[in-house]
């Protein structure tokens, strides 16, 4: 479970990355409507991704009071 944890927090850190390379391109080029979407979508993903965090470092501080 734990490793699912962080590769799905992993994932959606790459998807963030991305929404936000393709708002850059698009605002860029002066496609502002196609820019803000990505932007929004970007936002969306980072906070999915800074709660998937949340949970992996929870579940990794679980398993270490298990061990001790």
């Amino acid at each position: 479970m734990r490793v699912k944890t962080y590769q799905r927090a992993t994932e959606l850190h790459n998807l963030a990355a991305h929404a936000h390379q393709a708002a850059a391109v698009h605002h860029g080029s002066g496609d502002h409507e196609t820019g803000s979407e990505h932007s929004r979508q970007a936002m969306e993903h980072s906070a999915k991704a800074f709660l998937q965090s949340l949970a992996a470092d929870r579940d990794s501080a679980k398993l270490a009071r298990k061990k001790s």
